[in-house]
């Protein structure tokens, strides 16, 4: 079992889309030639950075929101179950900012991290056929995918 949760690093340091993707694809397809079952959290919208003054705010949104998309994408496409880190976890840090997020407002803190790895939970838990079914911003590899 591997689980991939992806921060916003990419966004912020400006990396291109594509290449970014490229680095999921590889290892999305490294892990499952190892045999492992895979789990990616996509990238969260850091939109919910209010921390972050507009217009950036908005145009990290966009960002964010664009490399999460492709992603998802990815994920299926590859044989990974994706599930979505700003419609799961987002609204937790649009509404307690001051729990979720570390002292620098960027980062989760403990509370964040810990909320994370629950939202991961029940994908892993499908993954492994421990479960059935997944809510609402969760997703099953695509079955006729490359991965």
């Amino acid at each position: 079992m591997a689980v991939i949760v992806v921060g916003g690093n990419d966004v912020t340091h400006r990396v291109p889309v594509a290449d970014s993707v490229r680095h999921l694809t590889e290892a999305i397809d490294d892990l499952r030639a190892r045999g492992a079952e895979v789990v990616v959290g996509t990238c969260p919208d850091l939109g919910a950075l209010r921390s972050v003054s507009q217009p950036l705010r908005a145009l990290g949104s966009r960002a964010s929101r664009q490399l999460a998309e492709a992603q998802w994408v990815t994920a299926l496409d590859r044989g990974a179950r994706a599930m979505s880190l700003a419609h799961v976890v987002g609204p937790f840090f649009i509404s307690n900012p001051e729990e979720m997020s570390s002292l620098d407002r960027f980062h989760p803190s403990a509370h964040g991290y810990k909320r994370t790895a629950k939202a991961v939970l029940p994908s892993v838990l499908a993954a492994l056929g421990v479960v059935q079914e997944v809510p609402f911003g969760y997703h099953a590899p695509d079955v006729g995918g490359s991965g």
